[in-house]
């Protein structure tokens, strides 16, 4: 490592951190990035020293804990395990989270979290009770007023012309203000960087000169590959949902987009929009029959302008998007502004090998740049035209409140992120919009239910900014309508099981007139209703679970939607039990069924629970549709995004 001489530089992560706690003491507040830009090594020695010293107090301030997925006994170990090994090997646990996981966390460590891992802190005592509520653009405020003296960050590194510089790359977004502060003289820390081969090294604001840093923890020992969850497999009710967004978004426009299979779903049909466009409006056409998107909101022209990217996350999409010609509105020089990105290993080595020229165009930045609109602010409105901000959401209730982050029992779901930034800047831009898109169902212990409720005791986006709501049933458009029409609007993309009860409910609150019937055109929003008008585009290869390649081997792909079918199967005996028999009766099994077999070590079954296993698991290949259902609450593999 060529280092610049007034920069300390370890390969030992042990002998870092005793020169970190002689020169702040034993008190220690450490800010890591959320997500992929912690120094893993850094805070694993910091931890360590605090365990074997009880007189350290260490307090961590971080948000987006990278994990491995921990698979639970069963089928699911048998098909998450190998992925485990295969996609994370080599990636180096946080031993705070592990502590927290086992309860073992001494009384001289708090951990202080912004944001989980989708799901991963559920009835975790420590973590819930620690959860800090915040806007990802409060979160600097709230690690200042801690007293931060530590910030610990993975970074990428090149030498030119003999001058060592080093990038944020992955996590500029609270660094850089950070930083700024130290500079003005508003706060005291050391900055630690750690070096990663694996990062891509990205300039602009990102890009720093190696005197910025304190210390630097270099060597292959300290290296490690990059977290990197596989892209998830892409439903048609993710497609169907993608559609209906893909219709709000302007020529010319800018554009927010989120992490995940409706992510991928949007950026898939955003570009049939624009390179076969005809295809595109026939399965629009067969999807809204009744013609019930709003006037507004029946884009479905070529991007001849193109997009603009103005995202919290830089998102794998965003790439695709590139590729495709349809981002490509630049604003001085830009592309897209973002201010953290996490992907798979294909986006980890696209963004390595892009020519330096186009990734420049890829700007990291703050994340007050990003998220607000202060700072800048005609710059800022020049760039963000037509603006179409698009989050995740869990459940929505029919007067237009969104529950993206939490559960009504006080449990911390994910986070609030930078969701709330965004809505409200859709409501500061003249000709922005807020879409918020969700599954209109989820399985619950093998049941369908509504994820549009009538109330619900915890909200992250209140009802007084309800915009557009995004199902696969299509788009309610809510901005400045009475809580009357946004419960009408509402009804009409929810699931039409559960269209009568909800009803009844906003009837019985004296919210909608007792003689209001539900449109025809909106009492068939069914599964059967979605394959029907997808299944055709499906069958022609037009919209495939997998549209931007896949970690998942072959055999994997086929498993997926045959495991989804048997964890909704689990609740009923009856149906587990002809899944059973279908796997029992059928003659020899294909090559194919062989091979999926395999991979979960059932080929050669030993014993009745795995004789048993094999039955259901070839059952259940044989009656799933080839595209995979949504898998991503029953075999975990990555953040599962709200935006």
């Amino acid at each position: 490592m060529n280092a610049a001489a007034r920069v300390a530089s370890f390969d030992d992560a042990d002998q870092l951190a005793d020169a970190i706690i002689a020169r702040v003491g034993k008190t220690i507040v450490l800010a890591l990035p959320l997500g992929l830009g912690k120094a893993n090594h850094v805070a694993n020695a910091i931890f360590h020293r605090a365990v074997k010293d009880p007189s350290i107090r260490l307090r961590i301030f971080t948000a987006l804990t990278l994990e491995s997925p921990r698979p639970k006994a069963g089928l699911q170990w048998r098909f998450t395990q190998p992925l485990v090994e295969r996609l994370f090997a080599g990636y180096p646990a946080l031993a705070y989270a592990l502590a927290q996981h086992e309860g073992t966390l001494p009384p001289n460590i708090e951990v202080d979290e912004f944001f989980f891992l989708a799901g991963s802190r559920l009835g975790m005592g420590s973590a819930q009770r620690n959860y800090i509520s915040a806007n990802y653009t409060h979160a600097l405020r709230y690690v200042l007023d801690r007293g931060v003296n530590v910030v610990a960050q993975l970074v990428a590194h090149r030498v030119r012309d003999g001058e060592t510089r080093l990038s944020l790359a992955s996590n500029p977004d609270i660094t850089l203000d950070l930083l700024a502060e130290r500079r003005r003289g508003k706060a005291q820390f050391l900055f630690i960087g750690q070096l990663n081969s694996e990062l891509p090294f990205m300039p602009g604001a990102a890009d720093l000169p190696a005197q910025e840093f304190d210390y630097l923890l270099a060597g292959k020992q300290n290296d490690f590959p990059l977290f990197a969850p596989p892209r998830e497999p892409i439903s048609l009710a993710d497609y169907a949902a993608g559609l209906h967004v893909a219709r709000t978004v302007a020529d010319g426009g800018t554009l927010q987009l989120g992490i995940g299979s409706l992510g991928d779903a949007i950026t898939k049909a955003l570009i049939m929009r624009h390179r076969s466009n005809a295809d595109f409006r026939r399965i629009i056409a067969r999807l809204d029959q009744a013609h019930l998107a709003p006037p507004s909101m029946r884009e479905d022209g070529r991007f001849d302008i193109g997009l603009h990217g103005a995202s919290e996350m830089l998102v794998e999409g965003f790439l695709d998007l590139i590729e495709a010609g349809v981002l490509k509105r630049e604003v001085d020089g830009a592309l897209l502004h973002a201010a953290f990105f996490i992907g798979s290993r294909a986006f980890n080595q696209a963004l390595r090998e892009m020519p330096e020229s186009q990734r420049a165009k890829l700007k990291m930045s703050a994340v007050s740049y990003v998220n607000e609109l202060y700072g800048d602010e005609e710059t800022k409105r020049r760039a963000r035209v037509k603006g179409r901000f698009i989050n995740n959401a869990m459940m929505a209730t029919l007067l237009g409140a969104v529950v993206s982050d939490g559960l009504d029992n006080g449990q911390v779901v994910s986070g609030v992120g930078g969701q709330y930034n965004f809505v409200a800047q859709s409501f500061a831009l003249e000709d922005a919009r807020s879409i918020i898109v969700l599954r209109s169902t989820r399985d619950q212990r093998g049941k369908a239910v509504s994820n549009i409720r009538w109330n619900y005791g915890h909200t992250t986006i209140p009802r007084h900014l309800r915009d557009v709501v995004a199902t696969e049933y299509g788009l309610a458009d809510l901005r400045g309508k009475s809580d009357r029409d946004t419960i009408a609007a509402m009804l009409a993309v929810t699931d039409s099981r559960f269209q009568n009860e909800l009803l009844r409910q906003a009837k019985d609150a004296g919210k909608i007139e007792r003689g209001y019937d539900i449109p025809a055109t909106a009492r068939d929003n069914t599964p059967e209703a979605i394959e029907r008008a997808l299944a055709p585009a499906r069958d022609k290869g037009m919209i495939p679970p997998f549209p931007f390649g896949t970690d998942f081997t072959e055999p994997e792909q086929r498993l997926l939607p045959a495991l989804t079918l048997l964890r909704s199967a689990s609740a009923s005996p009856l149906q587990l039990l002809r899944i059973l028999l279908q796997g029992l009766g059928a003659g020899t099994p294909s090559p194919e069924i062989v091979a999926s077999l395999a991979r979960m070590g059932l080929d050669q079954p030993n014993g009745l629970s795995e004789w048993a296993n094999a039955a259901l698991v070839r059952g259940a290949l044989r009656q799933a549709p080839l595209p995979a259902a949504d898998i991503s609450a029953t075999y975990p593999l990555g953040p599962a995004g709200r935006k």
